[in-house]
């Protein structure tokens, strides 16, 4: 493993996470949330929770990621997104309608987004990793 590459693939794909939430969260579906009421009150007192948790994601993400690398370009990452978006989006998108008491079309766009996300993320991963030449 290339720790280098690993740790900026890591980071680069953590600024890939933060900046695809803001975007989804805030400006496409911020009016949705409001609307809804959807937010504790003192959620901005938290928000270092979800960038930790983004932060982990992400090296866990890319550490997946590396451990089957097989060297075949954006096509690798893309399938990789594809399968962990899946992996994690399923129980976050469709989970939640079936617990909580949201409407399905909120829990669908979380999916499609997420899926995005991830198949993005991997794309990064894949263009920024490579092993160490021998």
């Amino acid at each position: 493993m290339n720790a280098k590459r690993f740790i900026i693939a890591s980071l680069v794909v953590f600024l890939g996470f933060e900046i695809i939430d803001a975007i989804v969260h805030t400006v496409i579906l911020g009016k949705t949330y409001e609307s809804m009421n959807l937010w504790r009150p003192d959620m901005m007192s938290k928000m270092w929770i979800i960038h930790i948790g983004s932060l982990i994601l992400a090296f866990l993400f890319t550490y997946i990621f590396i451990k089957g690398y097989e060297n075949k370009g954006i096509t690798e990452g893309a399938r990789y997104g594809v399968i962990i978006g899946l992996f994690a989006n399923i129980p976050y998108g469709f989970y939640s309608y079936a617990m909580y008491p949201l409407p399905f079309s909120l829990c669908l766009q979380w999916f499609i987004f997420g899926m995005i996300e991830f198949i993005i993320c991997g794309i990064i991963a894949a263009v920024i990793y490579k092993p160490n030449k021998i």
